[in-house]
């Protein structure tokens, strides 16, 4: 059933799920490696959606990246969360050779352009955004078995700006790990990879490490480690400890000592829940942090 415009006119679905309950447009939302977003509608609840979509012909000659995928789709659809992008609908359509998942749309996009869009921000609703993605990360490191995200970053980080809420999203390079073995592969986006990332031994404090690259950019609105121009000057940097010039930038003390806890050497990194706990998370309730980070 397509869809009718304000002004009268219908506007038709490129394609409906097997139900006949979700719609896809053509209106692209994002685009990656691995799949693309679109504009979707749920006739039933009467919704945007996302419609997620995998061509697997992409991927024919890579059996790995294809289980990988499925188990995104099969992760998706078991997590529950409120700080998770929630996904509702799963299935393969083979006529067309595709993946097709529904998840829920962010009425606001993701945190690296809202934070571009509004650039006055206080410390008290960076804090509020900071503790929310953690509550996500600590409810995949949780989970059992732990799950690793490997490629957190501001773009994949979504917020719902009317109410001040963020979720974690894009899943699609995670990995079911568990509880007593590290993960093998590399994945990742450069700028946010912790430096036992590139050694292919690592745990989920991976995740923090680029969590408090996540938070560096949401403070100076610079992307970690801009200074380099090309992914080798990065790799050379992180492991040699070298830090992005964007921390020295952090004129809050407390927030660049926070930042740092995040990403020490992997043993010296506290969990989620650790940090959950830290005192810079204690007076998010008082009216007195109306510092602007910029």
């Amino acid at each position: 059933m397509p869809a009718e415009n304000w002004d009268g006119e219908v506007e038709p679905f490129a394609e409906v799920d097997p139900t006949g309950r979700y719609g896809r447009y053509n209106d692209l939302l994002g685009s990656g490696a691995v799949k693309r977003v679109y504009r979707g509608f749920d006739q039933e609840e009467g919704i945007e959606v996302a419609w997620n979509q995998v061509k697997l012909r992409n991927f024919s000659n890579d059996p790995v990246l294809i289980n990988r995928l499925h188990s995104e789709v099969e992760l998706l659809r078991n997590l529950s969360n409120k700080y998770i992008i929630v996904c509702y609908s799963v299935w393969k359509d083979d006529e067309r050779g595709n993946i097709n998942f529904i998840t829920e749309v962010c009425t606001s996009g993701n945190l690296r352009d809202y934070r571009k869009k509004h650039r006055h921000v206080s410390i008290k609703a960076f804090k509020k955004w900071s503790k929310q993605v953690l509550e996500g990360l600590e409810y995949l490191h949780t989970h059992d078995p732990c799950i690793i995200h490997r490629d957190l970053n501001c773009s994949n980080i979504f917020v719902n700006g009317n109410i001040g809420q963020v979720k974690i999203g894009d899943l699609g390079l995670a990995a079911i790990v568990g509880r007593t073995h590290a993960a093998h592969s590399i994945l990742g986006t450069p700028e946010y990879m912790a430096p036992e990332l590139y050694e292919e031994d690592y745990t989920e404090m991976v995740d923090i490490y680029s969590f408090g690259m996540c938070l560096l950019e949401m403070v100076t609105m610079e992307i970690p480690y801009s200074e380099c121009d090309s992914v080798a000057k990065i790799y050379k940097k992180v492991t040699m400890g070298i830090k992005p010039q964007a921390l020295s930038n952090v004129r809050e003390p407390e927030v660049k000592a926070f930042i740092e806890k995040c990403i020490a050497q992997p043993r010296a990194r506290p969990s989620a829940t650790d940090l959950l706990k830290d005192p810079f998370f204690f007076e998010l309730n008082s009216d007195e942090e109306s510092t602007l980070i910029t």
